[in-house]
């Protein structure tokens, strides 16, 4: 335990010798914008840890400005679990981290995405060890109290512990990395990204509440309407949000399917999945949806965005998190960023309210143009597909030329339409049962159009033979960037199991890539932003786009550079296109 200034300098002394710190920083809150720091423990050899303590605020003071240079060495690597978190806190507290970053949340996350990354975990499974729960430090419910009255020493041994957990857990981590060829993965994409996503998180984005106000008495006008079209449709008012009556409602009384799904507890199936295969049976069952996607649209966004606004800030910042889904993208909460829904015209009308800073500014958005198609292009080599490609022909319309056999200026809006369901359905695995369900055409039609789609493009079709080959031998697949899915079922004797695994072999490579792609233009931008000396700020990401803050004298700076480094991010054997606008929200800038 280190509480005075005399042990503190003792303990800086050994550190500064270091070319590898860990360290962990406790706080009483999750908020970084307004946590205050009790204490920090370091570690650097496995079975020796030492713990900061800070509550006393004269000596916090002093102690941060010794800690400082440690900190902010570039030679010293630093290592913790879910380092983004104490890199917020720190820079909350006036220290930057600088030097390489080595976060065990995100090594293991590379290792098995599947897995879960926290601490108590990680150290059962690794160590078969079983750590202080904060539970434990603190209590819960009625009975938690504050980590400030914790006693020292009880702080002290659940500070130091999980520093020296995170460092033995390192240890175990890095040649694994290593082992299965994911070093540079780690260290050239997720771990500067941290940095990156911490920039954003704290930069937020500010929200138009007038605009928001509005939108949701239109809303509530549109549901209304929709839930007496529905009565009407249906011969008799029921509650639409209660999956049991409208299970009724649908397969009893309209019976709009021959043999309903039902669900565990034996009642019909009325998920989105179910509803959406039969859409074209009744008008009931569209109304119904859009129903659902208007209530969810106003409670999950229009009436939750202001209550996230942050009484210091008068910002949203959204979470960013880097460890949760198994393809490498990014996911968000608080708020969920990557599921405002886009394809509707009042879904869209969300982005209106993601405002600029002030007059001064106005948003950039920069979205990659059909990505996954180029990646699949490249990916597979298929000829006809890079070449309509880098002829800057329309893809869509290319396929379905190729596929019906007729000239580019012959194809028809139906035709274009089922070539885009094939083209984006090809990387999902779509069977021709799907494609018939989803275009309204018979099974043997679908069948025709996928099997004329694999004739015109061997080159696709192989790259899926290639790759379940792959994944049967090796157990997984990989990136561009050799970032690893692992498959446990694909070897499956259930052969929905199996085919599910097959899917994911197909996708994962496609899906992973555009994460790893657009993880690099932000890195190459933010540090592009930061050498420039330039104010504007990258706060949003969500799929393929990213939205910008920028003052309106930076605009022409900045506008063909972000195009530029997205553009060339990871090169590919197909021109990859970026389209960039701007506007005074966030709809006028898409």
């Amino acid at each position: 335990l280190i509480d005075n200034t005399n042990d503190l300098e003792k303990l800086i002394s050994e550190l500064k010798k270091e070319t590898l710190i860990c360290f962990d920083t406790e706080t009483d809150s999750l908020d970084t914008l307004v946590a205050t720091l009790a204490g920090i423990s370091f570690c650097t050899e496995p079975g020796k840890a030492f713990f900061v303590y800070l509550k006393d605020k004269d000596f916090c003071k002093a102690a941060l400005e010794l800690l400082k240079p440690i900190f902010e060495n570039e030679k010293i690597i630093k290592i913790g679990q879910n380092l983004k978190y104490d890199i917020a806190v720190m820079r909350t507290h006036g220290i930057h981290i600088k030097g390489k970053l080595a976060d065990t949340m995100l090594a293991h996350y590379l290792l098995q995405p599947e897995l879960r990354h926290n601490l108590d975990y990680l150290s059962e499974n690794y160590l078969n060890y079983k750590t202080i729960t904060y539970e434990e430090l603190l209590g819960s419910g009625k009975q938690k109290i504050s980590i400030f009255d914790v006693t020292a020493e009880k702080l002290k041994d659940y500070a130091c512990e999980d520093a020296d957990i995170t460092l033995k857990l390192w240890k175990i981590f890095e040649p694994e990395l290593d082992i299965s060829g994911m070093t540079e993965l780690f260290y050239e994409i997720e771990t500067p990204l941290i940095e990156v996503l911490e920039d954003m998180e704290r930069s937020g984005v500010r929200i138009d509440q007038q605009s928001l106000k509005e939108f949701s008495q239109l809303l509530e006008k549109e549901i209304l309407q929709l839930e007496s079209d529905i009565h009407q449709l249906a011969g008799q008012p029921f509650n639409i949000a209660s999956p049991k009556q409208l299970g009724e409602i649908l397969f009893d009384k309209l019976q709009i399917a021959e043999k309903p799904k039902k669900t565990a507890t034996k009642q019909y199936s009325t998920s989105e999945e179910v509803l959406q295969k039969y859409i074209s049976r009744h008008p009931i069952v569209a109304k119904v949806l859009e129903y659902r996607g208007l209530s969810k649209l106003q409670n999950t966004y229009v009436d939750a965005l202001p209550e996230l606004i942050h009484p210091e800030t008068g910002r949203v910042h959204t979470s960013y998190n880097q460890a949760v889904t198994s393809t490498g993208r990014l996911s968000s909460t608080n708020p969920n960023l990557q599921n405002i829904p886009i394809r509707t015209e009042l879904g869209q009308e969300i982005r209106k309210a993601f405002v600029p800073r002030d007059e001064n500014h106005v948003l950039i958005s920069a979205d990659y143009s059909q990505i996954e198609l180029r990646i699949i292009a490249s990916i597979s080599g298929d000829e006809h597909m890079v070449d309509a490609f880098r002829q800057g022909i329309d893809i869509h319309t290319a396929t379905a030329a190729k596929v019906y056999g007729v000239a580019l200026n012959d194809v028809k809006p139906e035709q274009r339409r089922h070539a885009k369901m094939v083209n984006f359905g090809i990387i999902y695995g779509i069977s021709a049962f799907g494609l018939s369900e989803r275009l309204g055409i018979s099974r043997k039609d679908a069948s025709d159009i996928i099997d004329n789609y694999f004739e015109q493009f061997p080159g696709i079709k192989k790259y899926m033979d290639d790759t379940i080959l792959f994944a049967r031998a090796n157990g997984y697949v990989e990136t561009l960037k050799h970032r690893r899915r692992y498959l446990k079922d694909i070897h499956s004797t259930n052969s929905f199991v199996r085919g599910f695994a097959e899917r994911n072999a197909i996708n994962a490579p496609i899906q992973g890539s555009s994460a790893d792609m657009i993880k690099m233009a932000m890195i190459d931008i933010f540090d592009w932003l930061k050498k420039s000396n330039l104010k504007t700020k990258m706060i949003l990401q969500v799929h393929d786009e990213l939205v910008f803050d920028v003052p309106k004298e930076e605009l022409e700076i900045v506008k063909p550079e972000i195009e530029k480094l997205m553009k060339a991010a990871l090169p590919l054997k197909v021109p990859v296109e970026v389209e960039v606008k701007d506007g005074r929200n966030w709809l006028e800038a898409h």
